[in-house]
Order: C-alpha cells, then structure tokens, then sequence
C-alpha cells in the first residue's frame, strides 16, 4: 500500500481516533460495537492465521518502520491503514510498552450451543482478565474447543484477555453470558469441578471419558448448584502449606491432567 493511501490522525479530535479510544477502554462499547482490538503482531498474526481479516489496521508513526508493519499493512482491508501519533497509538493499545501494531477485528460469534456438549469447559464468575486469558490458552492447548463463560465472568475480547490468551481465543467457541445450569442438562458426559477439601484426588479420577470441567470464583470457588450438579469433585494434591492455587493454575493442572491420561 503506498503512503498516500495510508490515513494520518494526530488529533485527539477527530472522531476516529475518539471511537478507537472508546473501544479500547469501554467493555460496553466493545459488546454494543461488536468490535475488539489486537494489540501486537502475535495475535494478529493468530487471527489472520485462522481466516480472520482485520477491519482495518491501526499503526504508530515509529511502528510504521517495523517489518511486520510493512507486512501487515501490505495485505491491509479495504479499509486500509489508518495511521496515528504516537502519543495518540499508546492510548489506543493501553500497555507499558506499545508494540505499533493494533488491528480493529469483529469479533467472533460462535453458532448455537450443540444440542450435545461432550466435551467443554465451564467458566463461572472468572472476574480477573488475566486468569481468563489464561485459562482459553491452557484450554486450546489441551484440545478442547468449547468454552461457557457465565454472566460474572469478564468480557472474554478485552484487550488484557486477548493479549493473555495469545491467540488461543481463535481456535475455541466461546460462549459469553452463558446459563451453565441450562448447559449442564446438554452434557453427554460427567461434570467435574474442583474443590480444596474434595476426598478424591485429581490423580485418582478417570478422565478418559466425555467430560466437561467447571472452574468458579477466584475467591468463593464453584456455586453451590453447580457443584451439586457435578459427577465428581476433586482437589490438587499440594505438598506445601498453600491453602489453595490460583484457578487459572488449577485449570491448566486438570486439563492436563486429563490430556495425560487420553493419551
């Protein structure tokens, strides 16, 4: 794409750079929009890897010099590039230290739940945007590819969830403000759920089988109706005096787990 066609903002007045900025801090406006931001040549590298085409590009003056730039913008939308200040870029991307590469994706709408859930993970009340990001990426390396998230959980297409998962995000169905309680009656396997004082262990469980896992509440864990509606309960063994792990730890050991006894 030539310089002229490339779109310069170094005004905080023009009503695009307001619109980006809007998205970039609102999780409302991003549900309202339908809309979310790539921060980073990695995840949009991701996106575009999985089919996606960005609405359009978004650059910094100084990250207009970097290859990947060159790169991306080189295969941009019909859109084109739209290029800003720097000053105005960092309050786009939100982070320390901005990369010059952001991309205005839309974001991703998974079809109708299945009538048949054999495998999935649930997500019940998962406020921590890194925790979430987290749990996607350890939930798409186990090879699972449905994710519910429930009404309390963050907004799953935030830029820090993004910029946790690392790109996990475009290889799962993600369910937002799901009814877990509903999903659980479309389980054709068992549903498993962690708690600390669990008499079964991880190890002891056979996870060979359908199944879906539940993981709740950073602080109150999973609810009371779901754990009720759980197959089997299990907790991690520790060998230390911690009390607890962290859930997106937690998560990661179970899934693996299971991964370890399929194969």
């Amino acid at each position: 794409m030539r310089d002229r066609e490339l779109k310069r903002i170094h005004s905080r007045d023009n009503p695009r750079f307001k619109a980006l900025r809007e998205l970039a801090t609102s999780t409302r406006e991003r549900r309202k929009a339908g809309l979310a931001l790539l921060d980073g040549a990695h995840l949009i590298a991701a996106y575009c890897a999985s089919g996606g085409v960005p609405e359009q590009l978004i650059l910094s003056d100084s990250g207009m010099a970097s290859p990947e730039a060159a790169q991306f913008v080189a295969g941009a939308s019909a859109q084109g590039a739209l290029v800003l200040a720097d000053a105005l870029f960092n309050d786009v991307a939100q982070v320390a230290t901005p990369t010059g590469v952001v991309a205005l994706i839309r974001t991703p709408k998974p079809g109708p739940l299945p009538g048949k859930i054999e495998r999935c993970v649930m997500l019940e009340n998962i406020q921590d945007a890194g925790n979430l990001g987290s749990i996607l990426r350890s939930t798409a390396a186990a090879g699972i590819a449905t994710v519910l998230l429930s009404q309390g959980c963050a907004f799953p297409w935030s830029p820090k969830v993004l910029r946790a998962g690392m790109g996990a995000h475009f290889s799962l169905d993600i369910y937002d403000h799901a009814d877990l309680a509903a999903a659980v009656l479309r389980l054709s396997g068992r549903l498993i759920c962690t708690n600390s004082h669990a008499r079964k262990s991880l190890y002891q469980a056979d996870l060979r089988g359908p199944l879906a896992w539940v993981f709740g509440n950073e602080g109150s864990g999973v609810s009371a109706a779901l754990s009720a509606a759980a197959a089997d309960e299990v907790r991690i063994p520790m060998a230390g005096k911690t009390e607890s792990l962290n859930v997106a730890a937690a998560a990661a050991i179970c899934l693996f787990e299971q991964v370890r006894q399929r194969i």
